[in-house]
């Protein structure tokens, strides 16, 4: 990142952090780090997601070159996702978001509810 580009709307830093923003697509990427599954195995591995969020979520990282549909023939055919190379560099930024969020979630939370005490809202 350069720092005389800040975060402007053509920033590639900018880029990377709406590709994290949506709510969906790091857990994603990062369930589909063991290899292929189908959209039910996701759905049942990520929990909470609806099949249709599941669905946005996919296409939106298959546009982004992050993730590989593949349909197999079959009676009943069936539809696997899967990790592209350019989605599995992706999992290194994600496991690191993920240990900060273990150690640090308690004092977020801890802020939060010192916040919501104090009568200050999120906004």
């Amino acid at each position: 990142m350069t720092t005389d580009q800040g975060f402007v709307a053509d920033c590639r830093a900018r880029l990377a952090f709406d590709l994290l923003a949506h709510t969906w697509n790091a857990v994603v990427l990062w369930t589909l780090r063991g290899g292929p599954a189908r959209p039910g195995e996701l759905r049942e591995r990520i929990g909470g997601i609806s099949p249709k969020v599941l669905t946005e979520t996919l296409r939106r990282l298959r546009f982004d070159g992050l993730v590989e549909r593949r349909a197999y023939a079959g009676s009943p055919p069936r539809v696997e996702y899967t990790l592209t190379e350019l989605g599995r560099t992706l999992l290194e930024p994600i496991e690191a978001f993920g240990v900060w969020a273990f150690e640090h979630g308690d004092d977020v939370m801890a802020a939060r509810e010192q916040a919501e005490e104090a009568g200050h809202s999120r906004g």
